[in-house]
């Protein structure tokens, strides 16, 4: 090919490359441009501060003196409980006068029993009485005049020994018959059967017809209304307790209740290591011999860090407490509690004194979220809000 005719070809080549090489060089230039611009946003975004999620009241844990309870488990009981049963043997049940419940005093009938047998049977040994003293007289009489002829020799000393013993006999028969007369009394005064202390009925077992033998059980009665709470305490507490300490009964399902620590048993049980203790409960109010109650013995009192009760949440069956370090960021931290104290909970590990915790709201916050602290005047309902 000739040479003029290649220069013509490239040349032609040169001119289509061109513009295409400038298109793509536009292009290039392009994203760039837009790539710039999409860097720009994100790293002022970067830069910028973090908006606080929450404005909160932060507080600092204070000592406070806090009262030492040994708590305990058991059961409440009547102080001592009386059995009332008849006396009288083969008597009918006439009539019952007080049921379960009623306030009863001492020497109050309870109940009485048909008396027209026994009735009958005094009535008899009287007559006998007087018989035996009417037969007493005469032997007397006798025995007298006998003593008087004794010196004349008007009687033997057979016939006067026998004026004599017949007037002891006649005495000791007056006797017999006087002791079976008291009895039959006694047996009369058991048709009633008589309340033998203040109390409360707690059983009845009596029901009106029945003919019953001596010593049936008729009626259990609460001395004095008294009740007590024998509560369970392990070995190693017991030498904490004293008589005369005060102890906070709680029945199930009622009100606390105040009571005195009466007694502390001398033994203690071999297989639970336990040892009851006897508590007199001053005013009973709701609670029922029977019930199960939980109690606290107040034994002294110490020193403690406490926060409030809000301070403190509990997440994944732990306590925590979310501190708020120097750059207003969030730190959860598990800590130990203890006792409780009104709004105060004792904090025993895990947090130094000068700690500042959020005070409340801290359920809506997170590890390491930002928060805007305010001055502790703040009114507790607006510690934190969005």
């Amino acid at each position: 090919m000739p040479i003029r005719t290649l220069l013509r070809n490239r040349t032609r080549l040169l001119l289509v490359a061109t513009p295409l090489a400038a298109a793509l060089a536009a292009v290039l230039v392009t994203v760039s441009v837009h790539a710039a611009d999409e860097t720009k946003p994100s790293a002022s975004a970067a830069s910028a501060p973090t908006r606080p999620a929450l404005t909160v009241t932060v507080t600092q844990p204070q000592p406070a003196s806090l009262s030492m309870k040994i708590s305990a488990n058991g059961n409440i009981a009547a102080w001592q409980e009386a059995s009332v049963g008849t006396e009288a043997n083969g008597l009918r049940l006439l009539d019952v006068k007080v049921n379960v419940g009623d306030v009863v005093k001492r020497g109050q009938v309870l109940a009485t029993f048909a008396a027209d047998t026994v009735a009958a049977e005094v009535a008899q040994s009287r007559a006998a009485v007087a018989e035996s003293e009417a037969t007493l007289a005469e032997a007397a009489a006798n025995a007298q005049r006998a003593r008087e002829l004794q010196s004349t020799g008007a009687l033997s000393a057979q016939q006067i020994n026998q004026y004599l013993t017949a007037e002891r006999t006649a005495q000791a028969r007056l006797d017999v018959q006087r002791a079976m007369a008291k009895t039959q009394q006694l047996r009369l005064a058991q048709t009633q059967v008589l309340a033998p202390d203040n109390g409360v009925i707690s059983a009845r077992s009596a029901t009106v017809g029945a003919v019953l033998p001596a010593g049936q059980e008729l009626f259990r009665l609460i001395r004095g209304g008294r009740l007590e709470w024998r509560a369970e305490v392990t070995a190693s507490d017991l030498a904490q307790l004293k008589p005369g300490m005060t102890v906070s009964v709680t029945p199930a399902g009622g009100a606390p209740v105040q009571g005195t620590l009466r007694m502390v048993a001398p033994t203690v049980d071999a297989a639970t290591r336990n040892g009851l203790v006897y508590v007199d409960l001053n005013a009973p109010g709701t609670a029922r011999a029977g019930m199960f109650a939980r109690g606290d013995f107040e034994v002294g009192t110490a020193q403690s860090l406490t926060l409030p009760q809000g301070a403190v949440l509990l997440r994944d069956g732990f306590s925590y407490v979310l501190r708020v370090g120097a750059d207003s960021r969030i730190t959860q931290t598990k800590v130990t509690v203890g006792r409780r104290s009104g709004d105060r909970v004792e904090i025993t590990g895990g947090l130094d004194k000068g700690a500042r915790v959020v005070a409340s709201g801290g359920s809506f916050l997170g590890e390491g979220d930002t928060v805007r602290v305010v001055e502790a005047s703040v009114p507790a309902q607006k510690t934190a809000s969005k």
